[in-house]
């Protein structure tokens, strides 16, 4: 009701894993300044009920579809992967960044050779695009986006969230259940851009930029410093719309500073 998701370039779903996830315990999020902290622990129904309750109506929406992969092991990734192959699946994101579960996501992601072999086994897996989403909590992303760019990735997508953590000080509580969380929103994007200029540097896969985007303004900026593509995440649950309006805002900029094609502003950073 808010957004044609057809005249997005891609809608990306939320993550899926081979059978259903429970999640974690609430309460699991909590605001902070300038953005959110999440730790849902990726609940999710399971591949079977997005193939045949959401993959169903995004493709009656006419949306380009992206899958967010997460699983426990390489294995488990790619049995998602092959459950998908006879769906309406444009391009799979594998998700080996997530912050809020014991296995798989972040634990993966932290390390080049575990990316490397979950990038590798889901290569084998399909031939469409494959994006792997990178964390922010590591010394070297441009490391990271090496590993998967050797495995066979077609692009990279970052950031996720940084880890962290809110207080009561009332009640002397952590705010979340599992203390910790992903912290997203504008108050991560100084680093994601960072990220973003690194990789755009490190690697040659396309970036698909994300961390705090909530204007046009804020999308060019992420383009400058290397991204191809751009996200919009937290943004959404201040405003629904915020992504036709990211749209919006881009398309202004560029009337604005005589822009003819987009794509001129990739890596256009002077630095």
């Amino acid at each position: 009701d808010f957004v044609d998701v057809a005249a997005l370039g891609a809608v990306t779903t939320k993550g899926v894993s081979l059978h259903g996830w429970a999640g974690n315990a609430s309460p699991r999020i909590a605001e902070t300044p300038s953005g959110m902290l999440n730790s849902i622990g990726l609940q999710n129904p399971g591949v079977e009920h997005l193939k045949t309750v959401e993959l169903p109506w995004l493709r009656d929406q006419g949306a380009t579809v992206i899958v967010n992969v997460s699983g426990h092991s390489a294995q488990e990734y790619a049995s998602v992967i092959e459950a998908l192959e006879d769906g309406p699946v444009d391009a799979y994101e594998i998700n080996v960044s997530c912050p809020n579960v014991d296995a798989g996501g972040m634990t993966i992601g932290t390390d080049p050779s575990s990316v490397e072999a979950v990038v590798s086994r889901c290569r084998q897996a399909t031939k469409r695009p494959l994006i792997v989403k990178l964390t922010p909590n590591v010394t070297s992303v441009v490391d990271i986006a090496r590993a998967a760019e050797a495995a066979g990735a077609d692009a990279i997508s970052l950031i996720n969230t940084l880890l962290g953590m809110a207080v009561d000080a009332k009640t002397r509580r952590p705010k979340l259940a599992r203390v910790v969380g992903g912290l997203s929103g504008p108050a991560v994007k100084p680093v994601a851009l960072r990220m973003v200029w690194e990789c755009y540097h490190g690697v040659s896969l396309p970036i698909l930029g994300m961390g705090g985007i909530a204007t046009g303004e804020d999308a060019v900026e992420f383009m400058l410093c290397g991204a191809t593509a751009v996200a919009v995440g937290t943004a959404n649950f201040s405003d629904p719309a915020s992504t036709a309006r990211v749209i919006e805002g881009i398309e202004r900029y560029c009337r604005e500073q005589g822009v003819d094609d987009v794509n001129e502003l990739r890596g256009a950073l002077k630095a």
